[in-house]
């Protein structure tokens, strides 16, 4: 749960400097929200989750 809250603060907190640097405007930020939400309410949510552990694992043993 604490990785899930700190890429949901991290991604929201990128996005937010998209959108107000005007390298993204509103609404490609609100299609790529909206892909990602209905995303994770998708039978890829699991793989998605999975792939990230592993990364967060591996990237916490490297020295």
């Amino acid at each position: 749960m604490i990785v899930t809250l700190s890429a949901v603060a991290l991604f929201g907190v990128l996005t937010a400097v998209l959108v107000r640097s005007r390298t993204v405007g509103p609404l490609a930020a609100t299609a790529v929200f909206l892909f990602g939400f209905f995303t994770a309410d998708t039978g890829a949510a699991t793989a998605i989750r999975t792939t990230l552990h592993a990364l967060i694992n591996a990237a916490s043993h490297i020295n």
